[in-house]
């Protein structure tokens, strides 16, 4: 995605103004502004979504854990074609089947309205696939050794094996179809949480603005 006119860097700007930014991107499915925040499981994904989901105004939240599965860890990207782009690419309310992880079945479904901004969060939510759909990718800004350590001590040991299993296949995912290089931003978290989160330019550079109505 090409820069915009008059979009300075954010060197190390705060949440409030990377907020004030998501707004203003152009549309990239249908109406709306899908911004994709990824990076490892454990480096703090979820709390960076929910900060902005609350500095926006209330934009939905597409948590990814919600749509993948045992089975299919990586390869649900089908499925949220068909219950979630393609709907909201119509400027349709989606509607996508929930994961019960505990379960380890369907556990109903989910409305999505085609709200102005919708965050996609979740290991994956910034993958090759998913970019043309997306006005934006912020990529969590964890070392996967720190985020995977911060992840099994959330879980307990009673995860332990599954992460196992989930190590190995992010890492895979990670090496065939790297986020972090086309991210727009990059976002840090204190590690004692008492800071907040710094916000710094990416590898992509800046994603495209809403060009004004009365733009020559």
């Amino acid at each position: 995605m090409s820069s915009g006119p008059n979009w300075p860097p954010a060197t190390g700007g705060g949440l409030d103004e990377l907020a004030t930014r998501l707004a203003r991107l152009a549309p990239s499915c249908g109406p709306v502004r899908l911004v994709g925040v990824d990076g490892h499981a454990g480096s703090g994904k979820s709390t960076l979504a929910a900060r902005l989901s609350a500095l926006t105004g209330g934009a939905p939240v597409l948590h990814l854990d919600d749509v993948a599965s045992h089975d299919e860890l990586f390869s649900w990207l089908p499925r949220l074609t068909e219950q979630v782009l393609d709907p909201l690419s119509e400027g349709r309310e989606a509607r996508y089947e929930v994961y019960d992880w505990s379960n380890r079945t369907a556990s109903g479904t989910r409305p999505l309205p085609p709200a102005p901004l919708i965050l996609v969060e979740g290991v994956g939510a910034g993958r090759r696939a998913l970019r043309p759909h997306l006005a934006a990718v912020l990529w969590s800004e964890l070392p996967r050794k720190t985020a995977w350590e911060r992840g099994r001590h959330r879980d307990g040991p009673e995860l332990a094996d599954f992460w196992q299993i989930w190590m190995a296949a992010e890492e895979a995912h990670f090496h065939s179809d790297p986020t972090r290089p086309h991210a727009h931003w990059l976002v840090r978290q204190s590690p004692e949480g008492r800071v907040g989160f710094r916000v710094f330019p990416g590898p992509a550079g800046h994603p495209r603005q809403q060009v004004a109505p009365d733009a020559p």
